[in-house]
């Protein structure tokens, strides 16, 4: 008798596109496990995702602005969760790997560090280089939670950003959804801090994507289920990919980098170089699975994993503990 999953399996062959990534047909996992009889490999990628410490830990992780005041502003989790649902939408229309779409898009930031790319872009610098929030991604689910995920999840968490396409055309899919989320709802959370107006988005941009957040989101993700179907591939057309790129121009110039938000960025870049070189002198001083990851993997990659799991508020306290006095009395 079938059991559940192997009529997922079967249900896949029978109904998904040429192109999609069948369950049955993954390149497996480093350790081989006993199949699930209820979920297919990539559902239960996902599971596992889910109920890890950091992917709980996301809720605590600046997206954009800095300790914001207000219940409304993205962090990290509820970027991820808009990601998801982006990508599953798209990946639905074109008759592609839903769970496996999900699965990455739910891990596609686990190694973010605190304080958004400002955290990022230090300890990148105190690297040479070496650092990048999708390596550190594909670090926290092989080495710090040990997943053991199957390799077309792994594949596509470290491909989800930069020059280098994942394998999976679902993979390419959370890369497409990661910049369609984050470029409008970080225009959403701007516009919500009176860092930007509406009216000052390009009328041009407006004319092609809309003018206000639903429109926006419904004009790229129709836009590339239609081109993507059109040309057998992951894609937009032309004119909403110029357009795109265009209202990321302007963010950068208008939200990203004006210098409000560089200040910050400069405060928080000293914090993060300030614990990394505390730790990186003083290695005995790091919780024990850092210790041990220094044992094994460096000083310096055991500093990054440390500091990188942090949330805001851990960075924040764990600084003060650091290079803060105490007043006497709580001596």
């Amino acid at each position: 008798m079938s059991s559940i999953r192997e009529k997922q399996e079967e249900y896949e062959r029978q109904n998904l596109s040429p192109f999609a990534q069948k369950s049955c047909d993954t390149k497996g996992r480093v350790r081989e496990i006993p199949p699930c009889p209820i979920r297919t490999c990539y559902r239960r990628d996902y599971d596992k995702i889910l109920h890890s410490k950091s992917f709980r830990r996301l809720k605590h992780k600046t997206q954009v602005f800095l300790s914001p005041e207000g219940d409304h502003y993205r962090t990290r989790l509820t970027h991820t969760l808009e990601v998801c649902q982006i990508a599953r939408t798209i990946a639905r229309a074109l008759h592609l790997n839903e769970d496996l779409v999900e699965a990455i898009a739910i891990g596609h930031d686990l190694g973010h560090t605190p304080f958004g790319h400002a955290g990022e872009r230090e300890l990148r610098a105190l690297t040479d280089g070496e650092f990048s929030h999708n390596k550190q991604s594909l670090r926290v689910v092989e080495k710090i939670e040990n997943l053991n995920l199957t390799y077309e999840v792994r594949d596509g968490i470290l491909h989800h950003s930069g020059s280098v396409p994942a394998e999976t055309y679902e993979g390419q899919i959370v890369f497409m959804a990661d910049r369609i989320a984050y470029i409008n709802h970080d225009i959403d959370d701007a516009i919500r801090a009176g860092v930007i107006r509406s009216e000052q988005i390009p009328k041009e941009i407006n004319a092609v994507l809309g003018s206000n957040h639903a429109q926006r989101i419904n004009t790229l993700v129709s836009d590339a289920v239609f081109a993507s179907e059109k040309e057998c591939r992951i894609t937009m057309t032309p004119i909403v990919a110029t357009a795109m790129d265009n209202l990321r121009t302007f963010m950068f110039e208008n939200v990203y980098r004006i210098p409000t938000a560089l200040a910050e960025e400069r405060k928080v870049r000293a914090m993060i170089s300030q614990m990394f070189r505390y730790f990186e002198s003083a290695p005995e001083e790091l919780p024990n699975e850092y210790r041990e990851t220094a044992y094994t993997d460096g000083i310096v990659t055991a500093v990054c994993d440390y500091i990188a799991c942090m949330t805001d508020k851990y960075a924040v306290n764990t600084y003060a503990k650091l290079f803060i006095p105490n007043a006497w009395d709580k001596l």
